[in-house]
């Protein structure tokens, strides 16, 4: 099965970065889902996470930036990388130590767009700024 940002790119769109949300992120709902278990309680808890985890996809393009979120209901966030004016990152001390934290894009029509949770929020970042340097590049 191929992924949301695989069928989403265009013509001459490349991946330059995929992205994941970070383990470290779900630990509390990770830790009580398994401790409650053995109750069926922890059921309802640790799948959720796992389907968050495993549903959300992360990218940077040559053209875009791509996030996808939701298993049976789908959200998406594509903005062109052009259009975009900062990147934020926000890491906590746990955050820090564990590398991950959330993004905020802001730019263009859209006043932001959070992604939290995010696995190495300064490479997203980083990647971004080189997509952004490459598209403005191309059009000098």
């Amino acid at each position: 099965m191929s992924s949301y940002v695989e069928k989403a790119l265009v013509q001459g769109e490349q991946v330059l970065y995929l992205g994941r949300i970070s383990l470290w992120s779900l630990f509390p709902q990770l830790f009580f889902g398994a401790l409650l278990t053995p109750i069926v309680i922890g059921l309802f808890i640790l799948v959720p996470a796992l389907i968050k985890y495993r549903s959300t996809e992360l990218a940077v393009t040559s053209k875009r930036v791509i996030a996808k979120f939701g298993f049976v209901s789908r959200h998406t966030i594509e903005l062109n990388v052009a259009k975009i004016e900062s990147v934020q990152v926000e890491q906590g001390v746990l955050g820090r130590m564990f590398d991950f934290g959330s993004i905020i894009v802001a730019g263009g029509g859209n006043p932001f767009a959070p992604v939290p949770g995010i696995a190495n929020p300064l490479g997203f970042r980083r990647a971004f700024l080189e997509a952004q340097e490459q598209s403005l590049a191309r059009k000098v």
